[in-house]
């Protein structure tokens, strides 16, 4: 349990933007979640905020196409969902419709203050993640990797895994942290919730609340 439980719970859907034209008011605080198709990305979104479908899952990787807006409870702070990449079969013209869509909005955007690069514990550091990696040093963009599915995983390959990418972000030179996670068994949840308030500036919120 953590005090901002209550505030990831109340999240709802805004709208879907194609473009960054289309997303909401650039104004508040808000955290993008970034991952390669079928790495976990609506599950951990889903566990995150304690709804089984805020974000669409799909078996069909690659389903989210769109820029996907939540908001919380607190003013002007959001949840944003991005496109996934690597298994979708869609033409190649059309992924990369996407990418572009997906770099204006990370370039441009200027209450982005994180961003959660979701990797699948099995199989972390693709060149997607390292895209993004690349992209969050040049941007200086912090990043929190969650390393999903980790139940299925023993504790010793797990522990492995996190050192294997903690390194890989200090031998990148980006600011970030790394956690594993699990949306079956609740692993991480915490942690996660305590990271992504920090970066909504969550905390004055509850101490205001509390006066």
């Amino acid at each position: 349990m953590t005090p901002f439980d209550s505030i990831f719970r109340s999240a709802h859907f805004i709208k879907s933007a194609e473009k960054l034209s289309q997303c909401p008011v650039d104004q508040g605080l808000e955290v993008a979640f970034a991952g390669r198709s079928n790495a976990g990305k609506s599950t951990a979104l889903n566990t995150l905020t304690d709804q089984k479908k805020l974000a669409r899952t799909s078996k069909t990787p690659g389903r989210t196409q769109l820029i996907n807006c939540f908001g919380l409870s607190v003013e002007d702070r959001r949840l944003i969902d991005l496109p996934g990449y690597g298994f979708a079969k869609v033409p190649v013209a059309m992924k990369l419709k996407w990418q572009a869509h997906m770099q204006d909005y990370l370039m441009n955007r200027r209450s982005l203050v994180g961003v959660v690069l979701v990797m699948d514990i099995r199989h972390p550091l693709k060149e997607f993640d390292h895209m993004m990696l690349d992209w969050s040093k040049s941007n200086k963009m912090q990043v929190h990797v969650i390393l999903t599915k980790a139940d299925k995983l023993k504790r010793g390959p797990a522990k492995s895994t996190k050192l294997q990418v903690q390194k890989a972000l200090k031998d990148l030179e980006v600011i970030g942290t790394v956690q594993t996670f699990s949306g079956s068994s609740g692993e991480g949840l915490d942690e996660l919730r305590i990271k992504l308030a920090s970066w909504l500036d969550l905390d004055s919120f509850i101490e205001s609340e509390a006066e």
